[in-house]
């Protein structure tokens, strides 16, 4: 029995190894950790206790009513201002230097130590001064170095979503602590009601010269306006309106008047004109009738015709009654003709002197129209002057209104500021530095789970937690001495599986393997470790039985046989089918990226139902691809993407509908067209699809392809004679095993 040792080409971390040495030291990292918890409680103690208080701001409008501005748009704007800058604002106002710097000098900061007002420093301090890593307090005045610690030790901030303002303060006094912030809140109320009233003295300072010079200019703006209104004769009558104007309205009133009088008395003439020559009876005219003496004569005629009616009943026509009746009776109708003539000739006269009044008018009129014309002009000009001394006025008398709240806001009383102290500091009586409990507590739990670490990377890196692999590779060393045995050649899986999951022997560990371990594994081959001449050997006569392999069966090629294939011929196209369904499409995949990897501009489309081979390329299957663009849904930019692990472009199966897009199937072929004078090649995977389907894409210069997970299967080979009895030549095969690519680049469109 030869002497041999076995050594273990892949090892695994053990857990229960590694976390049971936390068990076998848990004495040690509990007394580590206790002797931590104890250094931080000496710590502890021996830090200076630290006290903080606060004190709250509310930052308000508080202007009263009474004693704030008149207008109430004024206030609205002023409540408007206190919020959000204006509070953050303020923050920045309430830390000023200037507010500092006065409570520094109220409470006499200087005189305590923990403000460094004597610019002592520790021998830390002095060590890293002398190392330039710190600033020598000395070198800056006394003032300064307790504004500085003031600073430090201050924390001012807006209570989010408010506009109360804290001003937080620590020291190591708890009355200090209370003190600093109250007097800067009361410095700060203080400095804003002495800016407002310096703000009101500024105010009234600068409107009273310049309400005296508005005085001057509104008395000589109204004293143009009187003199330009009297010059130009502009005086004002009733209805705010100037005389000219005022007259023509009346006249213009007259003149209608003596216009419908004038056609009155003309239509009455007429009537009477026409009933007179027409012969007819003019004496029931309204107008005639109105004349008395046409009454009476009428009431003369109906007596006369009323006695003639008597009489006759008993004289007869010749009777001197009856002809003296009868005389009467016509001369009451001369006379009755005659009284009309004289209402026509009144009528007449009366419409001729409505004619002369009114002519008379009309030239009134039209002095007057003319003078108003003259009015207007004027008082265009006049306006512009009325205008002037109004603007005057208005910004003087505004001017008043201002100076007098100015003036009446000088008094501090009436100036309250725009903030108030919401609640006062008080002093503490309990440090919030140190806390003991959250200080020990931190540390023990902090050291126990360095400690811990520290012993776990002890234990793995001595190699104590490592144990063989399941399933790996043993060696055996024989004694030199002795003749090795030959070893089988392994076969090319073997080899596969080794380069797979051998990992390199660690320098400086190797754990022996127990026998009963080593015979556990009775399915591993055993290797012997043989020189390098024999390993050579091995590879080339592996590869020779590969090459050998192949040649057996011309129809079936790798992934790098056929991109190797394809880069070395003239095909614009690969066409896949892909028999065995969506994992068979993987092959067209790895041809594409393959491609694309040896430097060909590489166009990897999606003609499968599923959209199962793209979806891997891209980080989502929702992108739009090929069916949008049947669709009318995208452009040619919107459905090229980019491969997640390679530089070749991706066209999805798209989002569109399958059927709406096929309607436009037509376009296919000039689609494919314009991407062929874009890349260099295009890969197209068709799917679980037949040789006659693919007529649209296989042009004269596609190569037609079969990508099979296992060759051997019969969809596969029913695929293959399919193809081929279909006039595409003689159908390749192609499986995912392969080997790298020889890396050349064919000249294209990348060119």
């Amino acid at each position: 029995m030869p002497d041999a040792r076995h050594v273990v080409s892949d090892v695994d971390v053990d857990l229960g190894q590694l976390f049971g040495s936390l068990a076998r030291n848990w004495l040690r990292i509990l007394v580590a950790a206790l002797v931590v918890t104890a250094l931080a409680y000496v710590l502890v103690g021996l830090a200076t206790p630290l006290y903080r208080a606060e004190t709250r701001l509310m930052i308000e409008a508080r202007e009263s009513p009474y004693t704030g501005p008149a207008s109430n748009g004024v206030v609205d704007a002023d409540r408007a201002r206190l919020d959000q800058e204006m509070v953050a604002s303020q923050v920045e106002v309430i830390g000023s230097a200037d507010i500092l710097r006065t409570v520094a000098r109220q409470l006499d900061l200087g005189s305590h130590a923990e403000f460094g007002a004597s610019g002592e420093t520790s021998a830390l301090g002095n060590l890293l001064i002398l190392a330039g890593l710190k600033s020598d307090p000395t070198q800056a005045s006394v003032e300064e170095r307790v504004l500085k610690a003031l600073e430090e030790k201050l924390r001012i901030y807006r209570v989010e979503g408010s506009r109360v303002i804290v001003v937080s303060f620590s020291s190591q006094s708890p009355e200090l602590a209370a003190a600093v912030p109250n007097a800067i809140a009361e410095a700060y109320v203080a400095a804003q009601e002495q800016a407002k009233r310096q703000t009101s003295a500024d105010a009234s300072q600068w409107l009273e010269p310049n309400i005296e010079q508005l005085r001057q200019r509104v008395r000589e703006a109204e004293a143009r306006v009187a003199d330009y209104r009297a010059s130009s004769g502009l005086l004002v009558g009733q209805n705010n309106s100037v005389l000219p104007t005022q007259e023509l309205a009346e006249i213009s009133s007259e003149l209608t008047r003596a216009r419908a009088e004038r056609s009155t008395a003309e239509a009455k003439a007429a009537t009477i004109r026409e009933a007179l020559s027409s012969g007819e009876s003019a004496e029931t005219m309204p107008e005639v009738l109105a004349s008395p003496m046409v009454q009476r004569l009428r009431e003369r005629q109906a007596q006369i015709e009323t006695e003639l009616a008597d009489l006759s009943a008993s004289l007869l026509e010749n009777h001197p009654r009856m002809r003296a009746l009868r005389a009467q009776l016509d001369e009451s109708g001369r006379q009755l003709r005659a009284e009309v003539r004289k209402v026509l000739a009144s009528a007449e006269n009366g419409a001729e002197a409505a004619r002369a009044r009114e002519q008379r008018l009309v030239v009134e009129v039209n002095r007057l129209k003319a003078a108003s014309a003259q009015a207007g002009g004027d008082e265009v000009e006049l306006r512009e002057l009325e205008r002037e001394a109004l603007a005057q006025r208005a910004l003087l008398e505004t001017y008043l209104a201002r100076y007098r709240e100015a003036a009446g806001r000088a008094d501090s009383a009436s100036l309250p500021a725009d903030a108030r102290i919401l609640d006062a500091a008080q002093p503490p009586h309990e440090a919030y530095f140190p806390k003991m409990v959250p200080i020990l507590a931190a540390a023990f739990a902090g050291s126990l789970l360095v400690i811990a670490v520290i012993v776990l990377l002890r234990e793995l890196f001595s190699g104590r937690a490592m144990r063989p692999a399941a399933g790996s590779l043993v060696r055996v060393e024989e004694d030199p001495a002795m003749e090795p045995a030959p070893a089988p050649v392994p076969t090319l899986a073997a080899r596969e599986h080794e380069a797979e999951i051998a990992l390199p022997e660690p320098a400086e560990w190797t754990p022996p393997v127990e026998p009963a371990h080593a015979a556990s594994l009775p399915d591993e081959p055993a290797v012997e470790d043989v020189d390098d001449e024999t390993r050579f050997a091995d590879a080339d006569r592996i590869e020779e039985d590969e090459t050998t392999m192949a040649s057996t069966r011309p129809e079936e090629i790798t992934v790098a046989g056929i991109a190797d294939h394809l880069i070395d011929g003239d095909a614009g196209r690969a066409v896949f089918i892909s028999p065995e369904g969506d994992e068979a499409t993987a092959v067209s995949v790895m041809v594409a990226r393959e491609l694309a990897d040896a430097g060909l501009k590489t166009l990897y489309l999606d003609l499968t139902w599923s959209g199962a081979p793209s979806a891997a390329m891209l980080d989502s299957a929702r992108h739009p691809g090929i069916t949008d663009l049947l669709a009318g849904q995208a452009q040619f930019a919107d459905i090229i993407h980019g491969d997640l692990y390679s530089a070749c472009h991706v066209t999805p199966a798209g989002t569109a509908d399958p059927v709406k897009a096929m309607r436009a199937a037509d376009r296919l072929p000039m689609i494919l067209d314009a991407l062929d004078g874009t890349y260099d090649i295009v890969v197209i995977e068709c799917g679980a699809t037949d040789a006659q389907t693919i007529e649209a894409v296989a042009d004269d210069y596609a190569e037609v392809l079969i990508g099979a997970v296992d060759p051997l299967d019969p969809a596969v080979a029913a695929t293959v004679a399919d193809v081929e009895a279909c006039g595409y030549g003689l159908a390749l095969t192609v499986t995912p095993a392969g080997r790298p690519s020889r890396g050349r680049r064919r000249r294209g469109a990348a060119a």
